[in-house]
C-alpha cells in the first residue's frame, strides 16, 4: 500500500482550489513486491478549499485482498481571492489494515492511525499546467515513538511535458521522523493513450517508489511499477 509495507499508488493531484472534481482508478503491478495494487483516488475543489482522498487495495494473497490503506485530506481556504489565497490550512487522517497468509488460516495487523494538521502553500504557472504544493504538517502517529512530530511534503504536477500532449508527470515526496528519519517519494509518469482512439479516460504509465527507512525496512529501496489509470 502507498505509505505502507506493501505498495503504492497515487500521485496527489496538484490542482487549483477552483479545479473540477476528478476521480480515477489506478491499477499497478509492483515489480519489487510482486503483486497488484489498485487505488481509487478523488480530488475536488470548492469555495471553501479542496478535498483529496485515496484508498489502496493490495492483492498479495490468493483469496482475499492482502491489505487496505486510506488517506483523506481537507484543505481549508476561505480567503481564496485575497493576497493570502495560495495559503491553506490542512487536516488529514491516515490508516489501514494488512492481512498475511498462515499455513491454515490468515493473520492480520493494523497500520497505526496518523492525524496531521498544518499549512499548505500552492504555487503554479500562469496556465496552471505546472503546479507545486508545499506542506508543513504536525503529525501524530498513534502508539509510535516520534523524534519530531512533523511531516514535510511536496506535491507536484506537470502537464504535456516535453511538448507532448497527454504526457503528464506528477508525484509527491514525504519526510517525517519516527525513531528514525523516514522518506518516501512516488513520481508517476502517465500518457493519455486513449486520446489516440477517442477514449480520453485511458492512461498508461507507471511510478517508481523511492523510500528510506519506510514501513519497517531499513535503508534505501527502489520499487518500479507499471500500470493503467482510468479517469472517470
Amino acid at each position: 500500500m502507498k505509505k505502507l509495507i506493501f505498495v503504492m499508488a497515487a500521485a496527489i493531484l496538484g490542482l487549483s482550489q477552483s479545479a473540477k472534481a476528478q476521480t480515477n482508478l489506478q491499477t499497478f503491478y509492483d515489480f519489487g513486491r510482486e503483486h497488484v495494487t489498485t487505488t481509487l483516488e478523488m480530488f475536488k475543489g470548492d469555495n471553501w478549499g479542496n478535498t483529496f482522498f485515496f484508498v489502496d487495495y493490495d492483492y498479495a494473497t490468493k483469496n482475499t485482498p492482502s491489505g487496505t490503506y486510506m488517506e483523506i485530506a481537507r484543505c481549508i481556504n476561505l480567503w481564496q481571492d485575497s493576497k493570502l489565497g495560495a495559503l491553506s490550512l490542512q487536516v488529514e487522517y491516515n490508516g489501514g489494515l494488512g492481512i498475511f497468509e498462515l499455513p491454515a488460516s490468515y493473520g492480520g495487523f493494523g497500520v497505526n492511525s496518523a492525524f496531521l494538521g498544518g499549512l499548505d502553500y500552492f504555487l503554479h504557472s500562469s496556465d496552471f499546467s505546472n503546479t507545486l504544493n508545499l506542506k508543513v504538517l504536525y503529525k501524530n502517529i498513534r502508539n509510535t515513538a516520534q523524534q519530531v512530530p512533523l511531516q514535510l511534503t511536496a506535491v507536484w504536477g506537470c502537464q504535456n511535458i516535453l511538448g507532448l500532449k497527454g504526457l503528464n508527470f506528477s508525484g509527491f515526496a514525504d519526510v517525517w521522523w519516527e525513531s528514525k528519519c523516514v522518506f518516501i517519494s512516488e513520481p508517476q509518469l502517465w500518457y493519455n493513450i486513449g486520446q489516440l482512439f477517442g477514449v480520453d479516460n485511458l492512461n498508461i504509465g507507471g511510478e517508481v517508489e523511492f523510500s528510506y527507512n519506510f514501513a519497517g525496512v531499513d535503508g534505501f529501496k527502489c520499487r518500479p511499477c507499471l500500470g493503467t489509470k482510468w479517469v472517470f
